[in-house]
């Protein structure tokens, strides 16, 4: 029998077109996005913007780790919800000065359906904050990152 091991670190490769100072087009994979700025800010408002992508990694992380850390668990997730509220130190980007933590606190809302016994799904809860990438990235650079769970039975 051959045992396969997986790779534990690889190299992500991403690569981007610049068509105007605010777009952004990003290829990875086979897949394409655009981040780009409002309207109002000098962009076509074509998507979302670089900080809203950050904040959206947040929340599809959070998504994701949260139903693999369920999944071993054995945690059955009926249905989740999760939406963020941050704070956002907006002087760096408007270039009036370095600002070492620019987004100081963000409160992450969790919403989810489950008949899993309490002690699994604090498990589950404890777990997220040990293993979600995007928010282990930002609580090192000196962000606060709350999570308030509102767990209930289907």
């Amino acid at each position: 029998m051959v045992t396969v091991t997986p790779k534990t670190v690889v190299t992500m490769r991403l690569k981007a077109a610049c068509p105007s100072h605010s777009r952004t087009d990003v290829v990875v994979r086979d897949l394409r996005s655009t981040i780009d700025e409002p309207v109002e800010r000098g962009g076509t408002n074509q998507g979302l913007t670089p900080t809203e992508t950050l904040m959206a990694s947040l929340l599809a992380c959070t998504n994701v780790i949260t139903h693999k850390v369920a999944e071993k668990n054995g945690v059955h997730i009926e249905s989740m919800n999760v939406r963020l509220e941050a704070q956002f130190d907006r002087r760096g980007v408007t270039l009036m000065e370095e600002i070492e933590v620019p987004f100081p606190a963000i409160t992450l809302h969790i919403d989810m359906v489950t008949g899993a016994d309490p002690q699994a799904v604090e498990k589950v809860k404890r777990e997220l904050g040990m293993f979600c990438p995007v928010s282990k990235v930002l609580r090192g650079g000196g962000t606060e990152v709350k999570e308030l769970w509102n767990v209930r039975a289907p």
